[in-house]
């Protein structure tokens, strides 16, 4: 198939319909994954037209970007567009130290992120949340002067509200808001979607296939897994959110697809202005993606959608109690 191409905002470069994410490939999230496995995913979604790389230097504390650019040492760098989010800091056992968005930090992520990647530039560079102690305009401005000076191309951002929305862009253009958007997963549709609509600000969609819960998995045994801490994988919560899913079997059925290749399509289908970016570990789940991106909903299959698992449904908050008060998406 010859992949769909969409526009990340205005101002931004035109993508693959399709991005691959990469987070899993790193860090043992969703249990461990074998690194030329990993680097061969990248390589066989780049040759089958995805051109939308997604990263972040603290997955895996740097692993992840070094996977990436091994990759990147085999491709024409020209068609290949990385978004990279930045200020997550680790500790050397891999655990959580907040967030740094301060301008000198901005630049020396950048610095690291360009070696471990192998570039000399960046296309899409996003602080991946908001340091609470750094004026969004601060972070944002500083990411310009990298725009300017050659080593970023465009600006993006992570999992903010629209007020942080709106300051950012006033600084410079932001291209596309990377957030959690979901058949189970649809809080931007309250207010954020609308905003980064009257700005020309398009979506990456992660978590859309809600961190393998849409396709009917589990956390691992491997005590990093995140869904081992996740609401929404833990007792009742799980058991309610497997039979919301199940609704959709009767959906997805029309078209000889997987739920979980429904959900794919169904972000897909959220207008021209969304690119679901999917995270896979495997060669092998390519095709269905690609047999995903295929499928072209009708309104009456949205709307049966919408009947099915109305917005607001599914059991448990999407990240840990901590976590989600550290989300400025989620501010009322």
């Amino acid at each position: 198939m010859t992949m769909k191409q969409k526009r990340l905002g205005t101002t931004g470069p035109s993508v693959s319909a399709l991005g691959l994410g990469c987070m899993g490939m790193s860090g043992g999230i969703y249990g461990q994954s074998d690194d030329a496995e990993s680097v061969a995913t990248i390589l066989a979604a780049v040759e089958g037209g995805v051109t939308l790389v997604d990263t972040g230097d603290f997955y895996g504390n740097g692993h992840n970007e070094l996977l990436v650019g091994r990759a990147l040492k085999e491709l024409d760098r020209d068609a290949v567009q990385l978004s990279v989010k930045f200020g997550g800091l680790r500790d050397p056992a891999g655990g959580w130290g907040g967030f740094d968005g301060r301008p000198a930090a901005v630049r020396n992520f950048l610095a690291y992120s360009l070696v471990r990647l192998g570039t000399d530039h960046i296309d899409v560079y996003r602080p991946a949340r908001l340091d609470p102690a750094v004026p969004i305009e601060e972070t944002v401005g500083a990411v310009a002067e990298m725009v300017e000076a050659g080593y970023v191309r465009h600006i993006g951002l992570s999992e903010v509200g629209s007020e942080t929305i709106r300051r950012a862009h006033a600084v410079h253009p932001i291209v596309d808001l990377q957030i959690e958007y979901s058949v189970l997963s649809r809080g931007i549709e309250d207010d954020i979607l609308a905003t980064c609509r009257e700005l020309g600000i398009a979506i990456t969609a992660y978590g859309v296939l809600s961190r393998g819960l849409i396709a009917g998995t589990g956390p691992t045994a491997d005590p990093s897994d995140f869904r081992a801490h996740s609401p929404r994988f833990q007792g009742e919560n799980l058991t309610r959110n497997l039979s919301l899913i199940d609704r959709l079997s009767p959906i997805a059925q029309r078209y000889g697809i997987s739920v979980a290749q429904l959900a794919i399509a169904w972000v897909a289908a959220q207008g021209e202005d969304i690119v679901p970016v999917v995270g896979m570990r495997k060669r092998s789940r390519l095709d269905d993606a690609y047999a995903a991106l295929a499928v072209e909903l009708t309104p009456a299959d949205l709307a049966d959608v919408d009947a099915a698992l109305p917005a607001g449904e599914v059991a448990g908050a999407r990240y840990a109690e901590a976590q989600m008060a550290a989300l400025d998406s989620e501010r009322k």
